[in-house]
């Protein structure tokens, strides 16, 4: 279940950026997605697994992609996230990503692209020679995230418990429009959950969370993350994943020196110097990165020490 973060631009290669955690917190979102929110959506066809998302090419670069599913009709669904418009070069490597995959595994690939921008009309098609690529731009602009939340409150006024059912919608408001940023539509998202905790399994509640983490991880900046993070852990999914050594691994593998921690700590630790001694500035190197501003100060200022 590895995956790609859908920033633009950086000190590395796009394909490279970020740190393919393989963390507990998207692998449940990917489940999640495939059962829960892929037919809101509107991809249709049921699933009957979980596919592989890295492709190895010959020369040993490694393509990381979002989520892919085997349908049950044996075609694959795979799924990007994009914040910005999508763009010629982007298209370029969604097909690349689909051709790899479909010589790979010998099946017929079919591209989503979970978009939350807002420019009108996205490219979907790459006109090149006498061949046309296409994929399918998914975003939910027409849906209004403001009427959601304004029917939760409504149902919480009058008393009623809130269901499953109440809460799905939730978990799409990152791609509706409204009045709210992105940001604060995760993070008022989370705030209801947490209060409806028992309305869901607590497995449940973990695999909302998590679909909520990964569109945070996704859509946002290294600031904007930075609150959704601190959100995350005051909730069960949070302390899951320190346990798991993600949010705090880099802390807990410096000082502590122990476990999963330490292994994760000490690979981004080496990252981050070496981006740094390439002239990164440390804001972009929390955003190649897919962490904190702040962890990545840390990290410098603890080799500076030394």
């Amino acid at each position: 279940f590895a995956h790609s973060f859908a920033g633009q631009g950086g000190c590395v290669d796009k394909e490279k950026q970020g740190i393919h955690h393989e963390d507990m917190a998207l692998k449940t979102a990917a489940q999640y997605f495939g059962e829960e929110l892929m037919p809101l959506m509107g991809i249709s066809g049921a699933i009957a697994l979980i596919a592989p998302t890295e492709s190895v090419k010959l020369e040993a670069r490694q393509m990381y992609q979002d989520f892919n599913y085997v349908m049950a009709d044996n075609g694959w669904v795979h799924l990007e996230f994009e914040s910005d418009s999508i763009t010629l070069e982007d298209l370029r490597r969604f097909r690349e990503y689909e051709a790899a995959t479909s010589r790979a595994h010998k099946v017929a690939v079919t591209t989503c692209v979970i978009c939350s921008s807002r420019v009108e009309r996205l490219k979907t098609e790459l006109a090149e020679g006498i061949n046309v690529y296409r994929v399918r731009a998914i975003r939910m602009q027409d849906q209004d995230a403001d009427h959601v939340f304004s029917q939760l409150k409504e149902k919480q006024e009058r008393g009623e418990k809130l269901q499953k059912a109440d809460l799905v919608p939730l978990l799409l408001t990152p791609l509706m429009s409204g009045r709210l940023s992105v940001e604060d539509r995760i993070v008022k998202s989370l705030k209801i959950l947490q209060k409806e905790e028992s309305a869901v399994t607590e497995l449940e509640m973990e695999k909302m969370q998590a679909v909520l983490y990964t569109f945070a991880d996704k859509f946002l900046n290294a600031r904007e993350l930075e609150r959704v993070k601190e959100m995350i852990a005051m909730t069960r999914l949070g302390k899951m994943l320190v346990e798991d050594g993600f949010k705090q691994g880099v802390e807990r593998g410096i000082e502590q020196g122990i476990g999963q921690g330490m292994e994760r700590g000490i690979a981004l630790t080496k990252r981050i110097l070496r981006l740094s001694a390439s002239g990164c500035a440390p804001e972009q190197i929390a955003r190649d990165c897919g962490i904190g501003l702040k962890e990545v100060n840390h990290i410098l200022k603890e080799d500076d020490e030394l």
